[in-house]
């Protein structure tokens, strides 16, 4: 039996004999999952593996979004399944639970009917980059109508996305992965110093090819 002190000291008797618990579920991480989630609802179905409804993370949650947003969702025991639909509609949302993955609804917002509200994420400013800043800069040469305020962003689309655009990164992972989703509706551009995936998820750019590919 352990016993814990406010989760901050464990105090485990001397007289304890370790016992396998046998089999154990280890998710994958959750906020890494997303950009793959929305890649469902944007291009075709989609599995993700490693993840499933009784998760623990905090970005699980971003499902939830997902399905305000009219995606059609899964949620299995150690997966999570997710339709492409027609259309995505705009979404008034309170992204404190979700703050990074919520960079991700940004994006998707240039391919929702109406015009996408995400507020509640003043935490964006201290990031990596200012991401409120960053993300109204390289949503605008896409060319959505964007308004920016202390924590808040509200995006609507254009009637036509910008092709061949370069978006910087400002050395920011988040920023790479969720912009790299605008070229799966066939929408060409081009992510600026890629490389900074790596602080997270240094093989990104080859696992979105594989599920191109597939």
């Amino acid at each position: 039996h352990v016993k814990k002190i406010d989760w901050q000291h464990f105090v485990i008797p001397s007289s304890s004999a370790y016992v396998s618990p046998g089999e154990i579920f280890v998710e994958g991480d959750a906020s890494s999952a997303s950009y793959f989630l929305a890649a469902g609802a944007l291009a075709g179905n989609i599995e993700i593996k490693g993840i499933g409804k009784n998760s623990i993370q905090g970005d699980v949650k971003f499902t939830e979004a997902l399905t305000l947003m009219g995606a059609k969702i899964q949620m299995l025991e150690t997966s999570i399944k997710i339709s492409k639909v027609k259309a995505l509609q705009a979404i008034n949302l309170d992204c404190n639970h979700i703050p990074d993955a919520a960079m991700t609804l940004a994006v998707l917002a240039l391919f929702a009917n109406g015009t996408t509200k995400l507020h509640n994420i003043g935490s964006w400013r201290v990031k990596e980059t200012d991401r409120i800043k960053a993300m109204a800069t390289e949503l605008k040469k896409l060319g959505a109508a964007v308004v920016e305020g202390k924590d808040f962003i509200e995006i609507t689309p254009p009637l036509h996305i910008n092709e061949n655009v370069e978006i910087d990164t400002y050395d920011d992972h988040r920023i790479a992965m969720c912009f790299s989703l605008v070229s799966l509706k066939n929408i060409p551009i081009t992510i600026n110093d890629p490389a900074c995936v790596n602080k997270t998820f240094p093989t990104y750019f080859d696992v979105l090819e594989s599920i191109i590919k597939t």
